[in-house]
């Protein structure tokens, strides 16, 4: 996680670097704006990640003569027979095409969006797949 930490906060003096060249330059105050909260956010992200990376093991990506079968192993559960995202992704689609073609729409993506997250949170904790 070093490198993590030390390529956000390098990539932040760059962001900086242009934020400074592009406002001075343009004029332009939004673009400016956007440029300093890039930065913000880069800071934040390496900042976190070179604080943590004190307080953990050394990881296969901080050694230099690692292999690329060094990290492997389980990385997560994922579930493999869930139907919750196709309901977040056609009520996301309805919400951003109610961006576009009238609010509205939102009435009908807020339900889908709604039972979507409440069944994706809640899948193992009923049915057969419970405790699981």
């Amino acid at each position: 996680m070093k490198i993590q930490g030390k390529m956000f906060i390098w990539l932040s003096v760059f962001v900086l670097a242009m934020a400074i060249v592009y406002g001075v330059w343009s004029k332009e105050p939004a673009g400016t704006t956007a440029l300093f909260l890039a930065f913000g956010l880069c800071i934040m992200i390496g900042y976190y990640l070179a604080f943590t990376a004190r307080r953990v093991d050394a990881m296969a990506q901080d050694n230099k003569e690692a292999d690329v079968a060094d990290e492997a192993g389980e990385v997560g559960f994922f579930s493999p027979h869930s139907w919750q995202p196709l309901s977040l992704a056609i009520g996301g689609a309805l919400a951003f095409m109610g961006v576009i073609f009238g609010w509205w729409l939102m009435f009908f993506s807020a339900p889908l969006i709604l039972v979507g997250l409440w069944g994706w949170v809640y899948e193992y904790y009923r049915g057969e797949n419970q405790n699981q």
